[in-house]
């Protein structure tokens, strides 16, 4: 795991291991596996369609696109518009695999594939590489690696049904940017709860918000 520094001015800051993403480097046949059960079983690791990020021919600019259409449309029908960002805290880091496997068997995953993606995350060691020195070996029991061709799919899988929280509540939209969520509402009050309902769903994948 090699730390690459988030902030690009390091001269004015003293710098804390909070300021570091940690990218795996991984093995070249374990990419090329991951690079084939993603071609062959790309289904079972869909997302919404409310969830712009980790999709190709999709950015940043789709999702402000979306959200302008929606704040128009309610400003146009004689709503207030309210809007709430949530940033989560190391989310990559602390996806809890128990949790990410029950997200996968909601969508009837084969056992055989499912046995696959365990084996994957079971008895994982990585060690820090910081220029030329090597860390001592540790085990990885929580999260997805930054850096694995999976990551980004399984990561939008254990999030995904945030993007259904809407579907009872008429006016209101949820819409990802991989760990990025942003709430629209044409009220405070349903705001409000819309945002109580996602923070249950947080709390039960242990995600922590960034206040």
């Amino acid at each position: 795991m090699v730390p690459i520094r988030k902030i690009k001015d390091c001269n004015t800051k003293s710098m804390l291991y909070d300021d570091f993403r940690g990218i795996a480097i991984s093995p070249i046949l374990s990419k090329v596996f991951e690079y084939c059960f993603l071609d062959r079983f790309r289904s079972f690791l869909s997302s919404s369609c409310n969830q712009f990020g980790f999709k190709k021919g999709i950015d940043c600019s789709h999702a402000i696109y979306t959200a302008r259409n929606i704040v128009d449309r309610l400003v146009r029908n004689g709503s207030t518009s309210n809007l709430c960002a949530i940033d989560l805290s190391k989310v990559f880091d602390k996806v809890n695999h128990h949790g990410l496997f029950l997200k996968l068997m909601k969508r009837q995953i084969p056992n055989k594939l499912l046995s696959l993606l365990e084996n994957l995350f079971k008895d994982c060691l990585t060690c820090v590489k910081w220029e030329n020195l090597y860390s001592n070996a540790f085990s990885l029991e929580f999260g997805v690696r930054q850096g694995s061709v999976l990551s980004p799919f399984l990561f939008a899988v254990y999030l995904d049904d945030l993007s259904n929280i809407c579907l009872h509540r008429k006016g209101c939209f949820i819409l990802l940017y991989a760990d990025d969520i942003l709430l629209i509402s044409p009220s405070v009050c349903e705001l409000e709860l819309l945002l109580r309902v996602c923070e249950r769903e947080l709390c039960w994948l242990d995600m922590a918000i960034n206040f």
